[in-house]
């Protein structure tokens, strides 16, 4: 079997498991608030602790790719989003619903594309694409990868206009195990074994993306998850209506990381993570200054494309700058660090939510991009070497 057929084996286990978070994303907050009635703050508690778990789990998958091999985990965090969805479906007793969010990484703190719930899954796979990909074309990959995973994000964000509540749950679980035999027949290349302690480069590297992205992870976290809940709450906007308008905005993300590696070769990731997260943070300051549907719409719609569209680049610059043998343990850890940070940022954002304070984690926002992206370059450049010493 070649390195093609691997990738699209890959891709058809990775679509499975992003059109079942698509269909989580939209289904778990309304059922959290408008079926069983829970504040803002509990989903905030709920959020937290699948990030915390996600984290836990991520370290763990990062450093099992590559001491113990990309498929066997593979196989065990496909199991994983089933299981969770499946607990979500069995049961809406509180305890069962924590247990699903952290098995299943209900979190909603990244894009669907790469791991917005089933998350702890996103350092292996990611470690396997680079495993069967070039230098030359990763960056061309990983957004094909996040591209197409996008689409499927979208797909199942539409199907919540018709499924809710407990049925979504259900149709998550077996959406996302009809995946995991796609994993089976595959082979990844044998490495060399090496010393289980990483090179001094390397750590190095994970520790300057570990610090941007435990910053930049605090302030996914303020805002990411609660863009749903804020039209829930501040516009009571219907669950169909607004499964529409998030596949209308998954679309539009998953078009524009068609224009990744492009972005790569003419600024490099940091200036394409500056100009797009600077300009997405200047919009979303606007939603709680301008109490104005259309405008707050508007601002909903572009801010996955401007939040997702220089991640494949910056997947790029990490597994090039760590040595081959290490890309799992770098991903890991620097998806540990950036859902830490995420965790307190939700409880924040739940309890401010709360308290009716809407605006506030937005300010903060905006403050806390200004300061990550400031240590983008410091520690970066603007165009940074991208390959191991």
């Amino acid at each position: 079997m070649n390195n093609s057929t691997k990738l699209r084996l890959l891709l058809l286990f990775r679509l499975t498991r992003t059109l079942a978070a698509g269909l989580i994303s939209v289904a778990f907050p309304y059922y959290i608030l408008t079926e069983l009635h829970y504040s803002a703050f509990t989903l905030g508690i709920l959020y937290a602790a699948a990030t915390m778990a996600t984290a836990v789990l991520a370290l763990l998958f990062g450093y099992l790719a590559d001491v113990w091999g990309r498929k066997g985990t593979l196989i065990v965090t496909g199991i994983l989003l089933p299981l969770g969805a499946v607990l979500a479906f069995w049961s809406a007793h509180l305890a069962f619903l924590f247990a699903a969010a952290m098995l299943g990484g209900f979190s909603a703190t990244g894009a669907r594309a790469s791991g917005g719930a089933g998350g702890a899954g996103q350092a292996p796979q990611n470690a396997a694409i680079s495993d069967l990909t070039t230098m030359d074309d990763r960056t061309h990959y990983f957004s094909q990868f996040t591209f197409l995973s996008g689409l499927a994000g979208a797909g199942g964000i539409l199907l919540a206009r018709v499924l809710g509540g407990r049925t979504a749950f259900l149709a998550a679980a077996i959406v996302s195990a009809a995946g995991i035999p796609f994993i089976l027949p595959l082979k990844f290349p044998r490495r060399q074994r090496r010393d289980d302690r990483l090179h001094a480069n390397s750590r190095k590297v994970i520790g300057k993306f570990s610090i941007t992205g435990a910053i930049n992870g605090f302030s996914q976290g303020l805002i990411i998850p609660f863009l749903i809940p804020f039209f829930v709450l501040v516009y009571h906007m219907p669950r169909p209506r607004m499964a529409t308008y998030g596949f209308i905005a998954e679309i539009l993300s998953s078009f524009v990381l068609l224009f990744a590696p492009l972005i790569e070769r003419k600024i490099g990731f940091v200036m394409g993570v500056a100009v797009s997260r600077g300009i997405g943070a200047v919009l979303l300051v606007l939603l709680p200054l301008v109490r104005n549907l259309p405008l707050a719409l508007v601002v909903y719609l572009l801010t996955p494309a401007l939040r997702v569209v220089a991640i494949p680049a910056q997947q790029t610059a990490l597994t090039a700058m760590v040595r081959e043998g290490e890309t799992g343990r770098a991903l890991g850890v620097s998806q540990v660090a950036r859902l830490s940070g995420s965790a307190g940022a939700i409880v924040f954002t739940g309890y401010a939510f709360g308290l009716d304070d809407i605006a506030l984690p937005f300010y903060a926002y905006a403050a806390v991009v200004a300061f990550s992206l400031s240590l983008y370059f410091r520690l970066f450049g603007a165009r940074p070497e991208l390959r191991p010493e």
